[in-house]
């Protein structure tokens, strides 16, 4: 991988759409995630008062809503980028891996409430689909996690709290949807079998991460 400095929203993204697929913080493979190849001032940083900084978190917005690539729970539960040039295959082949939930099961509520309102952030998607009880946060966000990585749900953007000068603070939250509302069923679809898009997949990763193991392909592809 070309492990160049990239200093903007803009320069990651234009480094996605090279390498097809970037996980955002470090994982299976060393050198493998934004984090690793952002610039070191763009890093997490802790300020002596307490504060923090942390631009390429800051980036994720901009770039989801740029359009050109998809965001989610992909990696193995962890977030990370995918480009619209990759999505379709890698939406077919993790289908073929995670079928449509059964209905009446808490999944299927789940896309259900999704396709209903269009796109909800966590904590509502929570409350409308009941589990706003005491220790359901944890259990519910498992199916969440379970949804992204068969690519039924993915990120449409991030809301933050405001405080009372209008400023934006926190970590911010996840506005979920489907990818067929964000981009509409034709960009979701390949005439390729799912074991076709899988060779496919398997054929970039090795040329992507040629320090992999045949493992840690199979465990990124899923």
């Amino acid at each position: 991988m070309d492990h160049r400095e990239i200093y903007s929203a803009v320069g990651l993204t234009e480094y996605i759409q090279e390498v097809g697929f970037l996980p955002l913080l470090k994982g299976v493979v060393s050198g493998f995630s934004a984090e690793e190849v952002v610039a070191d001032d763009c890093r997490y940083v802790v300020f002596p008062d307490g504060g923090w900084d942390w631009p390429l978190w800051k980036w994720k917005g901009p770039i989801v809503t740029e359009g050109t690539c998809v965001y989610g729970k992909f990696f193995d539960g962890k977030a990370g980028f995918i480009s619209r040039e990759w999505w379709p295959d890698f939406y077919n082949y993790r289908r073929s891996k995670h079928p449509v939930p059964v209905e009446g099961s808490i999944e299927d509520t789940i896309l259900m409430t999704l396709r209903e309102t269009g796109s909800l952030i966590t904590s509502e998607l929570r409350a409308a689909c009941g589990f706003d009880g005491p220790k359901m946060r944890s259990r519910f966000d498992s199916y969440v996690t379970r949804l992204q990585m068969g690519c039924y749900i993915v990120t449409e953007d991030f809301v933050y709290p405001t405080d009372k000068h209008g400023k934006e603070y926190g970590w911010g939250w996840s506005l979920l949807t489907t990818p067929e509302s964000l981009f509409g069923r034709e960009a979701c679809h390949t005439p390729r079998t799912p074991q076709e898009s899988f060779r496919r997949l398997q054929e970039h990763f090795r040329a992507l991460l040629p320090m992999a193991s045949e493992r840690q392909i199979q465990k990124i592809i899923g």
